[in-house]
């Protein structure tokens, strides 16, 4: 008779500690999601409000202080500076687009080719800004596989331009500007040329294949592709012979 309370007395706690360290994992869990779901959004906001701000502070310096609008208007109006900067960079477009802006600018490039050092900076920067912004380079958008640094290994990479000049006069196959980054920093890497027969171009975006270089393989996009074409694998594994 004087077990059955005891056995009662030695189980209860058992039944308890459970419980408790169930409902700590989930609080535990639910902080983590939090600050996963909040840290981006929160460090987005405030890196656009610090790019705002320095855009602001700069134009409105270059503004006469009788059409500043912040010193017309009782309140300050965040983000004025951003328009009137895009107002400024479309007018700028529209005006060399025309004859006399040609002519102007193809004069100031003539100048600065006059100028060691800074022809140098210049040309690079345009060329890349060129090869980023224009609507026509349409094959920088694409991710492709290539197999490196050996046959059987694949590493994910940018197809930047189609090969041009000496270097594809001296290959026979045709080849492309294969732009490789490293992992987690995708600002550095290196520079392949390819045989455009042995690069695989994948569905992703260039965004998407940014993300998964900088996170090493752990934010994966989804296939795009329908179900029955995902069960056809594009590429093979090395035969044991090769």
């Amino acid at each position: 008779m004087n077990d059955a309370p005891q056995e009662h007395e030695t189980e209860s706690p058992r039944l308890v500690k459970p419980a408790k360290r169930g409902f700590v994992r989930r609080l535990r869990n639910y902080f983590l999601t939090g600050i996963i779901i909040s840290a981006p959004i929160g460090i987005t906001i405030w890196l656009s409000l610090q790019i705002v701000e320095i855009i602001d502070g700069g134009v409105s310096s270059l503004i006469p202080a009788r059409y500043n609008v912040d010193d017309l208007l009782p309140f300050g109006i965040p983000g004025i500076g951003v328009v009137i900067l895009l107002v400024g960079l479309t007018v700028i477009g529209f005006i060399t687009t025309n004859y006399l802006g040609r002519t102007l600018l193809g004069f100031g490039e003539r100048l600065v080719d006059r100028m060691p050092v800074v022809r140098s900076i210049y040309g690079a920067l345009k060329q890349i800004f060129e090869t980023v912004l224009a609507q026509s380079s349409s094959s920088f958008r694409e991710v492709v596989l290539v197999e490196y640094p050996r046959k059987g290994m694949w590493a994910l990479a940018f197809v930047t331009s189609a090969t041009k000049g000496e270097v594809q006069n001296v290959i026979k196959d045709e080849v492309v500007n294969i732009f490789l980054p490293t992992t987690p920093n995708p600002t550095s890497g290196f520079l392949l040329f390819v045989p455009r027969r042995d690069v695989v171009v994948l569905h992703m975006t260039v965004e998407e294949g940014i993300k998964l270089v900088i996170s090493g393989g752990l934010v994966t996009p989804q296939d795009p592709r329908k179900e029955s074409k995902k069960i056809e694998p594009v590429v093979e594994a090395p035969s044991q012979d090769s």
